[in-house]
């Protein structure tokens, strides 16, 4: 019999604050995880009277019974809610269990005198280590066998004082079955025709089931469940309880009883903790807590954690998921709560939501300053079409790499293109014009060209010569390092194909030089010596979620490299600032380039109807009214 530690009547160790914040945290989050995944909030009870069952002892006998029902309207528990169980639970690969007699000590991994149903206080703690029987290795199923009795009753059900109204007997699994994701074999593009063969595909599905094991196990007693109706039980729910064992009925034969509910707790069980059971695996340790828990915990746990593996499961074959991913975001949330401080986890969920908040502000001043722009003084033309490729390489990045990638996170990809394309159109015109003779691209119909949209001014042609000068250093500088990424990633890195290899090239130059993009603005900002042109509350936005980034950078687990490389864009942020406390920009009036600053409000052009009444008032008010306007501009 292993070693056991028993807790009883042990105080609470957190503070009463931190166990505030704890619970309504869990709440909330309880709450937002139904509505997502059932659309709506589950109930615990079904607001059935305990009156309207009478106690098991009260029971008639079945002849007595006219109106029977197989399947019970109400059912309420067999036993008072403060009564003392006995529980022994023993591992077993077989669903069939002999007589206690028969059966080895190794078997046993638990036994509890007295345990006090409804004492929350009440902890028992068990450690110990099982043998993996031959049918578990070769994909069997490891059976964890419940007796479980009221106090000093018999548990072995082959014993002939056992009565099924004082003990019950069911088992449950210990290993899990989900799905198991073939792990695509990436290959050295350079390697020669044998080591490719090698690595050819073994014909192995993508998606198979495989058996798996977490060593921690919580066995929790319902105290609190009371009457309920069976028929509305959630599903998950009622996989858990034990209707009484001889299908007796009250007199109206429409209610009956259940035994208390045992719930075996997987819900903080994380994969990523599990091992596969197989061939290799002889021995596994366990450990089993047994407590109290309350119903409406049980309830949330047990509907969003089965819910949960199928949508998972539902996800790995293909299947389409609630708002797509690919069925492991539940996953990640628990981790991030059994690994997060829980401070720090509630400061990450708020600056989550100003992240939220101040992408779609830059997202909606950006465009407002694009629609009301009306030249290209300041603009970076290449800076734009740099930034259309480079969003469109993590697109198809996105597709090539993630299955099941969420529809959110590509939409607001998508988005982001289609915001960028069509700035471009507010800077010059998109034409299809036939090639130039004797150009590269003669041998195409038609090629697509950029016009200007208008004669440019002095000071739009200087911008436009800026910006060729900032690319031009821009591109002495990054051509070479893509081009020694690209060669490292070719010698040294594994891919699957050569698309692969060309996506995963480029998309690494975006995220590693990306924030040069925005270079060449600051040196347009130099030599024309302002920023009136920029759309400064939308960079501020922007600049604002970089240092949220910044915050994640240090509550995420990542490479100290990885994290430095998260503070490039804010040295342009603080060269920006720098520029815009330089070059003053009175936003009150009309700036040199012709912009109203940041109004929201466009000017409206005068009709020539409007000037016509405007050219009539203006003469007829005479030199008084000219002095008075000459004394006003004054």
């Amino acid at each position: 019999m292993p070693e056991q530690r028993q807790r009883r009547e042990e105080p609470e160790q957190s503070s009463g604050l931190k166990g505030a914040i704890q619970a309504l945290g869990f709440f909330l989050l309880a709450q937002f995880i139904i509505s997502q995944f059932f659309g709506g909030k589950q109930a615990s009870g079904s607001g059935a009277k305990p009156s309207d069952v009478p106690s098991f002892a009260a029971r008639p006998a079945r002849s007595e019974v006219s109106d029977y029902s197989r399947i019970p309207d109400l059912v309420s528990p067999i036993w008072p809610s403060d009564s003392g169980l006995d529980m022994s639970i023993y591992v077993s690969p077989s669903v069939v269990v002999p007589s206690f007699k028969s059966l080895s000590s190794d078997n046993l991994v638990l036994e509890e005198k007295n345990f006090m149903v409804g004492n929350y206080s009440d902890t028992r703690e068990v450690d110990t280590t099982i043998k993996i029987p031959k049918e578990v290795q070769r994909n069997g199923t490891l059976w964890a066998h419940f007796f479980i009795g009221l106090t000093g009753h018999q548990l072995d059900p082959t014993a002939k004082d056992y009565s099924t109204d004082s003990a019950v007997h069911f088992f449950r699994p210990l290993n899990q079955y989900l799905p198991k994701k073939k792990v695509k074999k990436l290959k050295n593009l350079l390697a020669s025709t044998e080591e490719a063969a090698e690595e050819e595909d073994d014909g192995t599905p993508d998606v198979s089931i495989a058996s798996f094991y977490h060593p921690n196990f919580t066995v929790s007693v319902i105290p609190d469940s009371g009457t309920q109706k069976f028929r509305q039980v959630h599903p998950a729910v009622r996989q858990h309880m034990q209707l009484e064992a001889t299908g007796a009925r009250d007199a109206s034969g429409q209610n009956g009883w259940y035994y208390p509910i045992v719930f075996l707790n997987t819900f903080w069980q994380l994969k990523t903790h599990m091992m596969e059971l197989n061939s290799t695996v002889d021995t596994v340790p366990l450990r089993i807590t047994l407590n109290n828990l309350q119903n409406w915990k049980f309830s949330m746990m047990a509907s969003v954690d089965e819910n949960a593996k199928q949508t998972a499961k539902q996800a790995a074959f293909g299947g389409q998921t609630p708002g797509g991913g690919d069925g492991s975001e539940f996953e990640m949330i628990k981790e991030v709560l059994l690994d997060t401080n829980i401070y720090l986890l509630a400061t990450t969920g708020v600056v989550t939501v100003l992240h939220m908040v101040f992408e779609t502000l830059a997202f909606k001043n950006d465009i407002s300053h694009w629609r009301k722009k009306k030249d290209v003084v300041g603009t970076s033309v290449r800076t734009i079409l740099a930034n259309v490729f480079m969003q469109a390489v993590i697109f198809l990045y996105l597709m090539d790499n993630s299955e099941n990638t969420s529809w959110m996170i590509l939409a607001s990809q998508g988005f982001g293109i289609l915001l960028e394309a069509w700035k471009i159109t507010k800077t010059v015109d998109v034409r299809l014009r036939p090639p130039p003779a004797g150009s590269f691209f003669s041998f195409l119909p038609y090629v697509v060209v950029f016009e200007d949209k208008h004669k440019l001014s002095e000071t739009e042609q200087k911008t436009k010569e800026y910006d060729e000068i900032a690319f031009r250093w821009l591109y002495i500088l990054a051509v070479p390092l893509l081009a020694a990424y690209a060669t490292y990633s070719l010698i040294y890195n594994t891919h699957k194909s050569w698309y692969s290899y060309v996506i995963e090239t480029l998309v690494g130059s975006v995220y590693a030089y990306g924030f040069l993009m925005m270079v060449p603005s600051l040196y347009i900002n130099y030599r024309l010596k302002s920023v009136a042109h920029m759309p400064g509350k939308a960079l501020t936005y922007k600049f604002l979620n970089t240092f949220i980034d910044d915050l994640f950078a240090f509550t995420v687990k990542m490479p100290w490299l990885h994290r430095l490389a998260t503070f490039r864009d804010d040295v342009i942020f603080f060269i920006w600032l720098y520029q815009g406390w330089k070059y003053k920009v009175d936003y009150k009036r009309v700036n040199e380039f012709g912009q109203g600053g940041d109004s929201d409000e466009e000017e409206e052009e005068p009709t020539p109807a409007d000037a016509s009444k405007a050219k009539e008032s203006a003469s007829s008010s005479g030199k008084d009214g000219s002095k008075q306007t000459t004394r006003k501009r004054k």
